[in-house]
């Protein structure tokens, strides 16, 4: 029985839907614009008003990092590269934790305004 299962299971067919691409690209591309704006902003605020926003500033350009990282976990994927989808695919998510902490930091940091 579980030998026809598997090969139910191999004939199955996954077709992408043709909006997928254009519809993953122009998110990513667009949170790399939108963090860039909150990273130009966070940076330019920290010089006049308090050292702190720097730290949300850093929070942003970490989460510029993370979109890159995903499109280069997609051009692994894209090109059946395995090593460099599984070599870039285990940190995935190193740039979000990064972020997090400067924001805490810059959370910190505020409240001694």
């Amino acid at each position: 029985m579980s030998l026809a299962l598997f090969l139910w299971q191999q004939s199955e067919v996954y077709t992408v839907p043709s909006f997928f691409a254009p519809v993953l690209i122009t998110l990513l591309v667009g949170g790399i614009v939108a963090w860039a704006i909150a990273a130009f902003l966070g940076f330019s605020r920290a010089r006049r008003v308090h050292a702190s926003f720097r730290w949300f500033a850093l929070s942003a350009v970490c989460m510029i990092l993370f979109h890159l990282h995903l499109l280069l976990l997609a051009v692994g994927a894209v090109r059946n590269d395995a090593n460099l989808t599984l070599s870039v695919g285990a940190f995935f998510n190193i740039f979000v934790v990064l972020g997090a902490i400067f924001a805490i930091i810059g959370f910190v940091r505020s409240s001694d305004v």
